[in-house]
């Protein structure tokens, strides 16, 4: 393999030292003046011309050739030798060559980057599937009427054909409203784990690019990649973020935005009953979504998941104090009052905090006081 590399290389420069040696070759044919040269092309006698970038090679009629001349690179000689009836070629100079393919070079150079980095925006893999999540609804805390509601969901999804015998079709699309760290992606993903079904995750972001038209196409992209591994859940988190209500203002981001939420609408009315693909779109702000968007027929159903409750509290902070050491202070209960109002989310890093408060004051046991200490930082 090394022996073949070399002869490669040395092939290529004798080639190289070939053409260079035949373009510097000494000239054989014969030097005229160029006054005399452009006397005879007045006088006609003068029947085909070469421009070099240095001299102008040339042939009398008749037959007689190999003669040339030095080129003073006159603007009107063109002119002059085409008023007498003299044919024209033109030889690019060695360095107009070398720039043209230094150019060429440059341009494939520019074209393979830029396909690299297209590619890469719209590339299939940007849409992970995830086979299987890992979680059930054993692993959500409360949102038990949810939790009913949606296994129903699952078994339409799996069993489509005998609930069209009922007249029952799949909703398109469910929207999953609420703040932020109250468990949607979770229970998101705990719906694909409880029914045993593809898992397609996405969120606003991804459909970002610093080119133009990259959204929508990337919509394409993902429901594309949904039906070829449906049945599935295709869960889209931060929804807002590219479903807003359209403004046609004109401005580039605008344009961009109405385009997504335009290739969306197609896309959740090109569903048939029979495809295998639910939606589930999270939001923080269901106001700020285009009505066409979130209306019945495309989202068909829509839920609010709340902050915990008090049972729904107690049963989280027995759940991320499983295996943490508590004070007889902190009772579940006196936890539970001092956590109203948190999220799921808050009150996990709450008793994590407290729990690395206790370990730096190198005590087993977190107490009321790290929890207090804990809530103030957040």
């Amino acid at each position: 393999m090394k022996n073949k590399k070399t002869l490669i290389i040395c092939l290529l420069a004798l080639a190289a030292a070939a053409a260079c040696a035949f373009y510097f070759m000494p000239e054989k044919n014969e030097k005229v003046p160029y006054s005399t040269f452009y006397q005879e092309v007045q006088d006609g006698k003068i029947e085909a011309v070469t421009i070099s970038d240095s001299k102008i090679t040339f042939n009398y009629k008749g037959g007689k050739s190999n003669f040339y001349t030095e080129n003073p690179s006159s603007p009107s000689l063109k002119e002059t030798l085409l008023l007498n009836g003299v044919d024209i070629k033109e030889e690019k100079s060695f360095e107009e060559i070398l720039s043209l393919i230094f150019d060429g070079i440059f341009y494939v150079i520019f074209a393979v980057i830029f396909l690299v980095v297209f590619r890469k925006f719209i590339s299939p893999n940007t849409f992970k599937t995830v086979h299987k999540t890992g979680v059930t609804f054993n692993d959500v805390v409360g949102m038990d009427n949810l939790k009913k509601d949606m296994k129903q969901i699952i078994d339409i999804l799996k069993n489509p054909s005998e609930y069209k015998k009922r007249g029952i079709r799949l909703p398109k699309g469910i929207l999953l409203e609420g703040d932020p760290g109250n468990g949607k992606t979770l229970f998101a993903r705990a719906l694909a784990g409880e029914g045993r079904i593809n898992f397609i995750p996405a969120k606003a972001t991804d459909f970002e690019s610093m080119f133009m038209a990259i959204g929508p196409l990337k919509v394409k992209l993902l429901f594309k990649k949904a039906r070829r591994k449906a049945p599935c859940i295709v869960f889209i988190d931060e929804f807002d973020g590219i479903g807003t209500i359209r403004n046609y203002s004109g401005s580039a981001i605008e344009t961009e935005n109405t385009r997504i939420v335009t290739a969306l609408l197609n896309e959740l009315d090109g569903f048939t009953p029979n495809n295998g693909i639910l939606v589930i779109a999270a939001t923080n702000s269901r106001a700020a979504l285009d009505p066409a968007l979130i209306r019945p027929g495309r989202f068909d159903a829509k839920y609010t998941v709340p902050y915990p409750d008090s049972t729904t509290r107690k049963e989280l902070i027995s759940l991320y104090t499983k295996n943490k050491a508590l004070s007889p202070e902190c009772t579940v209960q006196n936890l539970s009052d001092l956590f109203k109002g948190f999220s799921c989310a808050q009150i996990e890093s709450v008793l994590n905090r407290a729990s690395i408060l206790a370990t730096q004051n190198d005590r087993t046991e977190f107490t009321i006081k790290d929890v207090t200490e804990a809530l103030k930082e957040i």
